[in-house]
């Protein structure tokens, strides 16, 4: 798939506020500073269309963006933030389980985990959270360029062995990378098959 048009078309904080027209949505979410909004603009192809900053969790809203006028990419606020007052942290948890759970056009979740570290308990909880209610996801490691092959390789080893103790089955995954453009192609063709499938 090449991605030749893509557009904001509005900010929400409830799944009833989405956009009228009713289109697949690939959602995007991670833990603050997993370099979501950096691995959209590298997806689309736009350095500016989704917010970018070295201040983590600057996304508090679900922004929608139609991509070649036939589906959304919807970018999901963060989880996992450490310095909002619990209020705050409660109101983030209520705006993503709203559109999770609710969303009758979501068709995939992407969960985008740091591929530096071991994905932490966050994460797994999380996940953990989307296979008991049946939430159809893929897994994301962002950041792939910042270490070599080999440490690249053992750390994605590790962090497949935690999600094994869950798991019987892995998820769909992808390596990539926002500044060299490491598996642009393999998530926009999965996207591309999966709404063929739908």
């Amino acid at each position: 798939m090449k991605i030749v048009d893509a557009r904001f078309v509005g900010s929400s904080t409830r799944v009833a506020q989405k956009p009228s027209a009713k289109l697949p949505e690939f959602a995007f979410i991670g833990r603050s500073n997993v370099g979501k909004s950096s691995l959209i603009n590298m997806l689309t192809g736009n350095r500016k269309l989704a917010m970018t900053s070295a201040t983590p969790g600057k996304t508090k809203l679900i922004n929608h963006f139609l991509i070649n006028s036939s589906w959304y990419l919807v970018d999901l606020p963060g989880y996992g933030f450490a310095k909002l007052p619990q209020s705050g942290r409660d109101e983030i948890k209520r705006i993503i389980r709203d559109y999770i759970m609710n969303s009758e056009e979501m068709v995939m979740l992407f969960v985008l985990v740091d591929s530096r570290h071991d994905i932490g308990k966050i994460d797994l909880d999380f996940i953990s959270e989307l296979g008991e209610n049946r939430i159809p996801f893929s897994i994301i490691f962002t950041k792939c360029d910042k270490q070599g092959p080999n440490v690249l390789a053992r750390q994605i080893e590790r962090d497949q062995a935690l999600l094994l103790q869950q798991w019987e089955e892995l998820p769909p995954m992808f390596l990539s990378s926002s500044e060299n453009g490491m598996g642009k192609d393999e998530i926009l063709d999965y996207i591309e098959s999966v709404l063929s499938s739908t």
